[in-house]
Protein backbone atom coordinates (compact mmCIF):
# COMPACT_ATOMS: atom_id res chain seq x y z
CA UNK A 1 0.00 0.00 0.00
CA UNK A 2 1.25 3.45 -0.84
CA UNK A 3 2.02 5.90 1.94
CA UNK A 4 -0.58 8.63 2.01
CA UNK A 5 -0.14 12.37 2.15
CA UNK A 6 -3.45 14.18 2.60
CA UNK A 7 -2.86 17.92 2.44
CA UNK A 8 -4.91 21.05 1.82
CA UNK A 9 -4.97 22.04 -1.83
CA UNK A 10 -3.09 25.14 -2.90
CA UNK A 11 -3.69 27.20 -6.00
CA UNK A 12 -0.93 25.34 -7.86
CA UNK A 13 -3.03 22.15 -7.43
CA UNK A 14 -6.21 23.53 -9.00
CA UNK A 15 -5.44 22.57 -12.59
CA UNK A 16 -4.68 18.95 -11.64
CA UNK A 17 -7.77 18.82 -9.40
CA UNK A 18 -9.99 20.03 -12.26
CA UNK A 19 -8.45 17.49 -14.63
CA UNK A 20 -8.94 14.64 -12.14
CA UNK A 21 -12.54 15.62 -11.32
CA UNK A 22 -13.55 15.77 -14.95
CA UNK A 23 -11.76 12.49 -15.71
CA UNK A 24 -13.21 10.64 -12.73
CA UNK A 25 -16.79 11.90 -13.07
CA UNK A 26 -17.35 12.49 -16.78
CA UNK A 27 -14.80 10.86 -19.09
CA UNK A 28 -16.08 7.91 -21.06
CA UNK A 29 -14.21 5.27 -23.02
CA UNK A 30 -11.35 2.97 -22.14
CA UNK A 31 -9.94 5.25 -19.40
CA UNK A 32 -13.28 5.93 -17.69
CA UNK A 33 -13.88 5.40 -14.00
CA UNK A 34 -16.15 2.57 -12.84
CA UNK A 35 -18.48 5.21 -11.34
CA UNK A 36 -18.62 7.74 -14.18
CA UNK A 37 -21.83 9.78 -14.50
CA UNK A 38 -22.40 8.87 -18.18
CA UNK A 39 -26.08 8.99 -19.10
CA UNK A 40 -26.83 11.08 -16.01
CA UNK A 41 -24.88 14.32 -16.47
CA UNK A 42 -22.68 15.68 -19.24
CA UNK A 43 -20.17 18.48 -19.53
CA UNK A 44 -17.68 19.62 -16.94
CA UNK A 45 -17.81 18.52 -13.32
CA UNK A 46 -15.43 21.18 -12.05
CA UNK A 47 -13.36 24.19 -13.09
CA UNK A 48 -10.96 26.50 -11.28
CA UNK A 49 -13.62 29.20 -10.82
CA UNK A 50 -15.85 26.73 -8.96
CA UNK A 51 -12.98 25.75 -6.67
CA UNK A 52 -12.31 29.38 -5.81
CA UNK A 53 -16.03 30.06 -5.35
CA UNK A 54 -16.51 27.12 -2.95
CA UNK A 55 -13.43 28.00 -0.92
CA UNK A 56 -14.55 31.65 -0.67
CA UNK A 57 -18.13 30.74 0.33
CA UNK A 58 -17.03 28.06 2.78
CA UNK A 59 -13.75 29.24 4.33
CA UNK A 60 -13.83 26.41 6.90
CA UNK A 61 -14.06 23.84 4.11
CA UNK A 62 -11.03 21.80 3.14
CA UNK A 63 -10.22 20.69 -0.38
CA UNK A 64 -7.63 17.99 0.27
CA UNK A 65 -5.21 16.37 -2.13
CA UNK A 66 -3.95 12.81 -1.91
CA UNK A 67 -0.40 11.94 -2.97
CA UNK A 68 2.15 9.29 -2.03
CA UNK A 69 5.06 11.77 -2.10
CA UNK A 70 5.10 15.49 -1.21
CA UNK A 71 5.78 16.55 -4.81
CA UNK A 72 4.20 13.47 -6.39
CA UNK A 73 1.37 13.43 -8.86
CA UNK A 74 -2.19 13.93 -7.67
CA UNK A 75 -3.73 10.52 -6.94
CA UNK A 76 -6.98 11.67 -5.39
CA UNK A 77 -8.92 14.42 -3.69
CA UNK A 78 -11.79 15.01 -1.30
CA UNK A 79 -13.83 17.99 -0.06
CA UNK A 80 -14.63 18.25 3.66
CA UNK A 81 -16.81 20.98 5.10
CA UNK A 82 -17.66 21.32 8.80
CA UNK A 83 -21.32 22.01 9.49
CA UNK A 84 -23.27 22.39 12.72
CA UNK A 85 -23.02 20.08 15.74
CA UNK A 86 -19.89 18.21 14.69
CA UNK A 87 -21.33 17.01 11.37
CA UNK A 88 -19.00 17.35 8.39
CA UNK A 89 -20.01 17.15 4.74
CA UNK A 90 -17.85 14.96 2.50
CA UNK A 91 -17.88 15.35 -1.27
CA UNK A 92 -15.81 15.29 -4.44
CA UNK A 93 -14.06 12.10 -3.39
CA UNK A 94 -12.17 10.78 -6.39
CA UNK A 95 -9.04 8.83 -7.22
CA UNK A 96 -7.33 8.46 -10.56
CA UNK A 97 -9.40 6.02 -12.62
CA UNK A 98 -6.27 4.33 -13.98
CA UNK A 99 -5.25 3.52 -10.39
CA UNK A 100 -8.57 2.16 -9.17
CA UNK A 101 -8.75 -1.41 -7.88
CA UNK A 102 -5.78 -0.67 -5.60
CA UNK A 103 -7.92 0.30 -2.59
CA UNK A 104 -6.97 3.96 -3.00
CA UNK A 105 -10.60 5.07 -2.71
CA UNK A 106 -11.23 3.30 0.57
CA UNK A 107 -7.85 4.49 1.88
CA UNK A 108 -8.69 8.07 0.91
CA UNK A 109 -12.14 7.81 2.50
CA UNK A 110 -10.65 6.51 5.76
CA UNK A 111 -8.03 9.29 5.75
CA UNK A 112 -10.72 11.91 5.14
CA UNK A 113 -12.77 10.53 8.04
CA UNK A 114 -9.69 10.66 10.29
CA UNK A 115 -8.90 14.21 9.16
CA UNK A 116 -12.44 15.31 10.08
CA UNK A 117 -12.47 13.37 13.36
CA UNK A 118 -9.17 14.97 14.44
CA UNK A 119 -10.83 18.36 13.92
CA UNK A 120 -13.95 17.61 15.94
CA UNK A 121 -16.24 15.69 13.59
CA UNK A 122 -18.71 13.36 15.26
CA UNK A 123 -20.45 12.40 12.04
CA UNK A 124 -19.92 12.62 8.31
CA UNK A 125 -22.71 13.19 5.84
CA UNK A 126 -22.67 13.05 2.06
CA UNK A 127 -25.09 13.20 -0.82
CA UNK A 128 -25.05 10.96 -3.88
CA UNK A 129 -27.27 11.07 -6.94
CA UNK A 130 -29.94 8.46 -6.24
CA UNK A 131 -29.41 6.71 -9.60
CA UNK A 132 -25.76 5.92 -8.81
CA UNK A 133 -26.62 2.64 -7.11
CA UNK A 134 -23.16 1.09 -7.57
CA UNK A 135 -21.51 4.06 -5.86
CA UNK A 136 -24.11 4.08 -3.08
CA UNK A 137 -23.43 0.36 -2.51
CA UNK A 138 -19.68 1.09 -2.33
CA UNK A 139 -20.29 3.66 0.43
CA UNK A 140 -22.66 1.31 2.23
CA UNK A 141 -19.93 -1.33 2.35
CA UNK A 142 -17.84 1.28 4.15
CA UNK A 143 -20.46 1.94 6.83
CA UNK A 144 -22.61 4.68 5.31
CA UNK A 145 -26.37 4.25 5.32
CA UNK A 146 -29.23 5.50 3.20
CA UNK A 147 -31.13 7.79 5.55
CA UNK A 148 -34.25 8.12 3.40
CA UNK A 149 -33.61 11.87 3.33
CA UNK A 150 -33.46 13.54 -0.07
CA UNK A 151 -32.08 16.81 -1.36
CA UNK A 152 -33.21 18.35 -4.64
CA UNK A 153 -31.04 18.36 -7.71
CA UNK A 154 -30.13 21.93 -8.76
CA UNK A 155 -31.86 21.98 -12.14
CA UNK A 156 -31.10 25.21 -13.97
CA UNK A 157 -27.59 25.45 -12.49
CA UNK A 158 -25.34 23.93 -15.14
CA UNK A 159 -22.06 24.87 -13.44
CA UNK A 160 -21.46 21.21 -12.54
CA UNK A 161 -22.76 19.77 -15.80
CA UNK A 162 -26.01 19.38 -17.69
CA UNK A 163 -28.53 16.82 -16.48
CA UNK A 164 -29.63 14.22 -19.01
CA UNK A 165 -32.60 13.14 -16.89
CA UNK A 166 -35.48 15.00 -15.27
CA UNK A 167 -35.89 12.74 -12.23
CA UNK A 168 -32.67 13.44 -10.33
CA UNK A 169 -32.29 14.05 -6.62
CA UNK A 170 -29.60 13.41 -4.03
CA UNK A 171 -29.83 10.64 -1.47
CA UNK A 172 -28.32 11.54 1.91
CA UNK A 173 -25.86 9.04 3.35
CA UNK A 174 -24.66 9.71 6.89
CA UNK A 175 -21.94 7.72 8.54
CA UNK A 176 -23.17 6.36 11.86
CA UNK A 177 -21.61 8.12 14.86
CA UNK A 178 -19.90 4.93 16.05
CA UNK A 179 -17.57 4.99 13.03
CA UNK A 180 -16.05 8.32 14.02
Amino acid sequence: MLGMLLTPAVEADYSAIVELANWAYRRTGATASWNVEAGILEGQRLNESLIREDLAKKPQGQLLTYRDEPDGELLGMVWLDPRADGVWYLGLLAVRPDMQNRQLGRTLLAAAESFARERGAHRIRMTVLHVRSTLIAWYQRRGYVLSGEREPFPYGDDRFGRPLRDDLYFSVLPCPAKRL
